[in-house]
């Protein structure tokens, strides 16, 4: 959906805004509330994350005022996978959060519009829009509060962004300084560690290795190979991982309280 205001000469003509909410009211307000402030700008809008994220590659918004609680997709997720894009906007959250949950954003001077938005502080917002590094949105995560484990993670291929449902991905390999995911039949590289991964989606994965962790829901056995070693075998994936001698009484003793009757 696209909505055009008119320009005065003040203002650069036709930036781009994209307002992403999953309440319609909500987008109209803020499309009332620009339109009320001026400024020759081209609105586009979203429902939830993941419909931005395709607008922001393909429209290449200036400025994405979105909304954090979001189903499909929520706002800190989107920020967090716009930030690879090769031309960022600049990201202005909107959420009706309680002020005192916003503490991790005042302490990484993210900025945020509290609603009930007010013009005065929207327009205010708007001057000041400024790109929103990883960093900072993975030191939000990390406050806990607004903590939401991610549903995808983003990797870039030929200048293009590509979102890997974390569901289907059967594990990911490190080699040096690059990680590797693997899903059937597909891979790609990420800009993330094991370590983040890791600390992130937490009992999703499991490490066998200083280099590998493996989806924990696409485990089918645990097995010894001709050497004795042992080896993760997992479901719809290319080849079997090897467990190391350090971690193989971490990874038995999670699958036996995997394979545990529940009382």
């Amino acid at each position: 959906m696209t909505t055009i205001i008119p320009s005065p000469l003040r203002y650069p003509e036709r930036m781009k805004i994209l307002i992403v909410d999953d309440e319609s009211p909500a987008r109209e307000r803020l499309k009332d509330l620009i339109l009320d402030i001026g400024g020759g700008y081209e609105l586009l809008e979203a429902g939830n994350g993941l419909e931005a994220l395709r607008l922001a590659e393909e429209a290449q918004p200036d400025i994405v005022l979105l909304d954090i609680r979001m189903p499909v997709m929520d706002g800190l997720e989107a920020a967090h996978h716009m930030a690879l894009l090769s031309s960022p906007p600049a990201v202005l959250f909107t959420t009706a959060y309680e002020e005192h949950a916003l503490s991790a954003f005042d302490a990484n001077a993210v900025d945020y519009l509290l609603k009930p938005i007010r013009a005065e502080r929207l327009k205010t917002a708007l001057e000041r829009a400024r790109v929103v590094r990883r960093a900072e949105l993975d030191d939000i995560k990390t406050e806990g509060t607004l903590a939401a484990t991610r549903s995808h993670i983003s990797a870039v291929h030929q200048g293009k962004l590509r979102l890997i449902p974390v569901r289907d991905i059967r594990y990911l390999h490190a080699d040096q300084k690059y990680v590797t995911v693997y899903w059937p039949d597909q891979e790609a590289l990420i800009d993330e560690s094991l370590k983040a991964i890791e600390d992130e989606f937490g009992d999703l994965f499991l490490r066998i290795h200083r280099n590998a962790l493996v989806s924990v829901a696409h485990i089918e056995a645990l097995e010894k190979d001709e050497e004795g070693n042992y080896e993760i075998v997992l479901r719809d994936a290319p080849r079997n991982l090897t467990v190391s001698r350090r971690h193989t009484r971490a990874v038995r003793d999670k699958l036996k309280e995997l394979t545990r009757p529940k009382s």
